[in-house]
């Protein structure tokens, strides 16, 4: 098996790894948290934001960042145009869509309930630090779920077109 191709199937499974937890956070966790009261909800999220920095998850996320642009570098110097511009284009929507989503979105969104008191808050101030973080999280992470998936979706139509061409 060529190296090129290794790195392409590797990129493709990192990309997916990616979209997949995106995908499924989406379908289970926000929901499940959703039904929670103020409280609950804020310290489940708060456990949740300091559980997500482990290796398994900065290995995919960021791993993307770095496979993707090797990725679409090393197929444009193949000579395979198709394929360079699909990879080109999940590089785009993951740097942009997910990561710049995930940096000006949701991670400042995380700081600001890291630094929220849930002990010492009263129940208004609970209502109203979920109501401030609630809503605006899950807007940016939807966003940043469909661009996984569209990322994800461009780089196995890349290594398609790789391996036709």
């Amino acid at each position: 098996m060529k190296a090129i191709l290794i790195i392409q199937v590797l990129c493709v499974l990192l990309t997916g790894l990616v979209a997949g937890l995106l995908y499924s956070y989406d379908c289970s966790v926000t929901k499940g948290l959703g039904s929670l009261p103020d409280d609950s909800y804020l310290l489940a999220f708060q456990s949740i934001n300091k559980a997500i920095q482990n290796l398994y998850f900065f290995t995919s996320f960021m791993g993307c960042l770095l496979l993707l642009p090797v990725t679409t570098w090393l197929t444009y110097r193949q000579g395979n145009t198709t394929a360079f511009y699909y990879f080109l284009a999940a590089t785009l929507v993951y740097f942009i869509g997910v990561m710049g989503v995930t940096m000006f979105g949701n991670v400042p969104l995380n700081n600001q309930l890291t630094f929220f008191n849930i002990a010492t808050a009263t129940k208004a101030e609970l209502t109203t630090m979920r109501g401030l973080f609630e809503v605006s999280w899950n807007r940016w992470h939807t966003i940043r779920t469909i661009a996984s998936i569209v990322s994800f979706g461009l780089a196995i139509i890349a290594i398609v077109k790789s391996r036709v061409s």
